[in-house]
Parts: structure tokens; sequence; C-alpha cells
């Protein structure tokens, strides 16, 4: 089997999807301007250095989506999909992924990001498989169903990221050993999943992980 796994935000997409989501929030007057930017910020600076934590942020980045509760979120969403993401989308992200279709490869986005605002942008891309920061809902008795800020199970993000492509070849009966890998990712964040793979692929790197992957004789792709 052959598995084509993408990071998503500066590598299939140009933009950080999750900071561009927090601004957009910010437009339709669901947060604080001032406050949130500066918040939205730190936390995009910790993320750059290695140093985010992921439970604090989904906190942070869930906040007015919990507050405006799933209909106004969806179709918030949905306008943000519209207005920031799909202009965001390029050709040539596009023509990648669908060259791994046309191949017979498996292919899976694998990002840092929540589910709520990545399941749409993969299925822009035609990708069903996402694995993405899954959020935790209230189950409770006559609880909203709604996400908590929480996070359910192992976040995919840095390490995590290599713990859930192994649950996820897990759940299909296969191993790393029964899989030839290609991963695809801009960030030194992702260092663990790249070392584990078959074929690494330093996609708009960061300079770190450019580096790196000159110094490891891996492929760059300079995809923007």
């Amino acid at each position: 089997m052959k598995l084509a796994l993408f990071d998503l935000d500066h590598t299939l997409l140009p933009i950080d999807s999750d900071y561009a989501w927090g601004v957009f929030t910010t437009t339709i007057g669901w947060t604080d301007p001032v406050d949130f930017l500066r918040r939205n910020d730190e936390f995009f600076a910790h993320y750059k250095a290695g140093t985010l934590d992921i439970h604090d942020y989904v906190r942070f980045a869930t906040e007015a989506v919990r507050h405006q509760g799933a209909r106004q979120s969806e179709a918030a969403h949905a306008d943000f999909m519209r207005s920031v993401v799909r202009p965001a989308i390029k050709p040539q992200a596009v023509a990648l992924v669908r060259q791994h279709q046309l191949a017979g490869d498996e292919v899976v986005i694998v990002t840092a990001t929540n589910e709520f605002v990545t399941r749409p942008i993969a299925q822009a891309f035609g990708v069903a498989e996402l694995i993405a920061v899954e959020l935790a809902r209230d189950t409770t008795s006559g609880g909203t169903g709604w996400i908590t800020g929480e996070i359910k199970g192992v976040p995919s993000a840095r390490e995590g990221k290599v713990t859930r492509v192994e649950a996820w070849l897990a759940q299909r009966q296969l191993r790393w050993a029964d899989v030839e890998t290609t991963f695809y990712t801009d960030s030194i964040n992702d260092l663990s999943l790249m070392e584990r793979v078959t074929h690494p692929v330093a996609t708009n790197p960061d300079a770190a992980l450019r580096a790196i992957a000159s110094q490891r004789a891996w492929r760059i792709l300079d995809l923007f």
C-alpha cells in the first residue's frame, strides 16, 4: 500500500487555516479584535518556536465557536471557506494531491489544526481521510452535544502525528512495514513524522526544516 500524507497549513495551503479562522471570527464581531489578535499572535509565535501548549491553544481557538453554538458556527465557517480558504487553494496544490490519487495512493491530510476548521478544507481538496485534532463534545445527559474546548485523545501535533498515523494504520490492520509512505510538510514541528516515513518531502519548508532536509538529502519542494 502506498500512503501519501500531507500537512495542511503552509504545505497544501499558503495560509495557516487556524490563524486565518481566528482573524475571520474577529472580522465578523465574535471576538475583541485587540485582545484576540494579541493572544493569537502569542500562540502562533509559540507554534513556530515549537513551544505551543496545544491544549491551551485549542481552548482559546474554539472559545468563540463554543459560545456561538453549532448552527451559527457552521454557517460562519461556510462563509470562511468561500471568502478565505477557496481563494487560497492553488492549482499546483490540487494537482499534487490528484497526482497521488490517480496513482492509486491512499491520501491522508495530517494536521495539528482542529477538525472543525479543517474537515471542510480536506473535502475541498477531495480528500476523505483526515487526521486532525479531535474535539471533545458535551455528551452528558441533557448536554449540548457541542464542543467543549477540550481535546479528545492524542492531539495530532509534533510526535502526536506519529501516534495518530500509527493508530490510523492499526485500524486497517497495517503497520509501518506494510506501507510505503510519503509525507509533505513545511514545518520543523513535524520532524518526528518526517523521520518515520519512507519518503520525506520538505514542502515550502521553514528555515530549520530546509536546513535539515539539505543535510539529509531529503527532497525539497517549493510548491508556492
